[in-house]
C-alpha cells in the first residue's frame, strides 16, 4: 500500500500592515464642537447686547448684588491673589501663547504652534476689541485696578480661558488632559471671581467672557483640526520634519 505525498500546507499571508498609532497630541476637537462653539459665542454675545438701549439689563440687580457681596480691601492678601490673576489674563496672557507657540514651531510641530497663536492671540484681537467698542458698558465704580474703556466682555477672562483650552489640545495626552480640564475650570472660575473682587467688572462681563473665550476656541480648533490630525500622524510616525 502507497502513501500518496503529503501536500504542502502553504503558509499563511502575511497580516497586513498596522496603521501607526494616533499621536495621543495634539488632541481631535469633540463631536458638535462647532455647534457648542456657536452656541457658547452667541450666548456670551446676547448678555452684551442685552446691556444696549434704555434701563438696566435685566440682570443687573444680580451683578449688584453680586458685587456687594465681595468685601475687601485693595491691601488685603486676598486683593494680592486677585492682582496675580488680573495679571494672568491680562500682559501675561499675550506672552504666554506667543512663546508657547514659538517653542512649538522650533520642534516641528508648526501646526500646533499657529493653532495656539489664532486661538489665544488674533481671537482676542478680532472678538473681544470690536465686541467691547460696540457694546461699551460702563464698568462698576471704584476699580481697585487700571482698567480701560467698555467693562463687556471681560478680556482677561477671555484670555485665560482661551489659553487654557488651547493648551489642553496640544500639550497633554488623553489621560493628562481629563485632569487639566478641572484644574482649567477652577482657574476660569477663580479669573471670574478676580474681576468681580477688585471691582474691575460686573459678574455678567466675566461669565460672558468665560463663555466667548471657550466658544471661540472651539471654532478654532474646529478650523485647524485637519492641520492637527496631520501633525498627530506625523507625530506618531517620527516625521515632523518632512
Amino acid at each position: 500500500m502507497s502513501l500518496s505525498p503529503a501536500v504542502p500546507v502553504p503558509p499563511p499571508p502575511p497580516p497586513p500592515p498596522r496603521e501607526p498609532a494616533r499621536h495621543p497630541v495634539p488632541a481631535a476637537p469633540p463631536r458638535r464642537a462647532v455647534l457648542a462653539g456657536s452656541a457658547l459665542t452667541a450666548a456670551g454675545l446676547a448678555i452684551g447686547l442685552a446691556t444696549l438701549g434704555e434701563g438696566a439689563p435685566f440682570f443687573q440687580g444680580l451683578d449688584g448684588r453680586w458685587m456687594g457681596a465681595v468685601h475687601g480691601s485693595p491691601g488685603d492678601a486676598v486683593t494680592g491673589f486677585a492682582r496675580a490673576l488680573d495679571v494672568l489674563g491680562g500682559p501675561l496672557g499675550m506672552v504666554v501663547p506667543l512663546v508657547l507657540a514659538g517653542c512649538l514651531a522650533v520642534y516641528g510641530r508648526w501646526r500646533s504652534g499657529a493653532f495656539v497663536f489664532a486661538g489665544c492671540v488674533v481671537t482676542n484681537v478680532a472678538v473681544v476689541l470690536p465686541v467691547k467698542q460696540f457694546i461699551d458698558r460702563p464698568r462698576p465704580p471704584g476699580s481697585w485696578v487700571l482698567v480701560g474703556g467698555g467693562s463687556f466682555p471681560s478680556g482677561q477672562v477671555f484670555t485665560v480661558t482661551a489659553l487654557v483650552v488651547t493648551v489642553g489640545v496640544v500639550l497633554f495626552p488623553p489621560v493628562a488632559r481629563r485632569w487639566w480640564w478641572l484644574f482649567a475650570a477652577a482657574l476660569v472660575a477663580a479669573t471670574i471671581w478676580s474681576r468681580t473682587w477688585l471691582h474691575a467688572q460686573w459678574l455678567s462681563d466675566a461669565v460672558a467672557g468665560a463663555a466667548m473665550g471657550a466658544g471661540a476656541s472651539l471654532l478654532v480648533w474646529c478650523a485647524f483640526a485637519r492641520l492637527l490630525e496631520e501633525e498627530a500622524a506625523r507625530a506618531a510616525s517620527g516625521r515632523l520634519w518632512d
